[in-house]
């Protein structure tokens, strides 16, 4: 099976899991295929970071084990996965016994990382620290509640992305709670949370908005939409610095969280947004 076509993918299909653990079940994808449209990346700096709240196992005596998973997926791995197949992938850990939660910690870290092409960061989190972990915007300053038309667009309009005119150079960090795109293979929405922290000649926000409202009907993974705004954005507006992070909505257990950069953020955070 050629296993970089979507139309094998489980995506958009009837599938069963499996009742035991099962790493055929990953699908990865090249990236190199999905990024044909967009050029050469210009980013030097980014991860996508998966959220698993969906992760159990049996311990030795066959007692239910519930955990979070979190999976960071270095931007530049050949290959990315395809959600479906991740959550099946993690249901077939659902009956499988293991002595240390360490032990899932080292299949999950194998698997994924022989699936990607190169190593993948694995964070194993007790439910109970973690559900104590707040809900929180994205920080920064919201662009959303500005004055603007948006007409209907049926692709994105990257020429909405321009410098203030005078431009003076700015460092900021913007927010938008307004991005949607859709899923290329089942058509369905993909909602999130923008977060756009820059270095430069000062980006016009009505512009930016009105650019994030025409991706309403886009066709694209997660993955590849902030990196298609991330390259508009660079070679639109020309900043020195440029970091844009999606925050998705949660689908099947699974939340999506990809982040670019031409420089090094640090920390970028995890905080979860109240859709996540």
């Amino acid at each position: 099976m050629d296993r970089s076509s979507l139309a094998d993918s489980p995506l958009g299909h009837s599938t069963h899991g499996s009742d035991h653990y099962d790493p055929t079940l990953l699908f990865p994808i090249e990236r190199a295929l999905t990024r044909a449209s967009l050029g050469p990346l210009q980013a030097t700096h980014g991860a996508d970071i998966w959220n698993a709240y969906e992760l159990s196992w049996l311990d030795k005596n066959g007692k239910p084990v519930v955990a979070m998973g979190r999976f960071t997926v270095p931007m530049d791995t050949p290959r990315l996965i395809e959600s479906k197949s991740l959550k099946l992938y993690l249901n077939s850990f659902n009956e499988e016994r293991f002595e240390y939660a360490d032990i899932v910690r080292q299949r999950l870290y194998t698997d994924l990382s022989r699936a990607c092409g190169k190593p993948v960061h694995i964070e194993i989190l007790s439910v109970r620290p973690a559900f104590e972990l707040s809900c929180a915007p994205l920080q920064g300053t919201c662009i959303d509640d500005q004055d603007v038309a948006c007409e209907p667009a049926t692709a994105p309009h990257p020429e909405f992305l321009k410098q203030t005119q005078p431009a003076p150079f700015m460092r900021e960090t913007l927010v938008s709670e307004l991005l949607k795109s859709n899923c290329p293979v089942t058509g369905q929405p993909d909602w999130a949370s923008l977060q756009i922290r820059y270095a430069g000649p000062r980006i016009d926000r009505a512009g930016l908005l009105q650019y994030i409202v025409s991706l309403r009907r886009h066709q694209e993974f997660h993955e590849l939409c902030v990196e298609k705004i991330y390259g508009e954005i660079l070679q639109r507006c020309a900043p020195e610095q440029l970091m844009v992070y999606a925050r998705y909505t949660r689908r099947g257990g699974l939340d999506i969280n990809p982040w670019r950069a031409n420089f090094d953020p640090g920390d970028v955070g995890q905080t979860r947004t109240l859709r996540q």
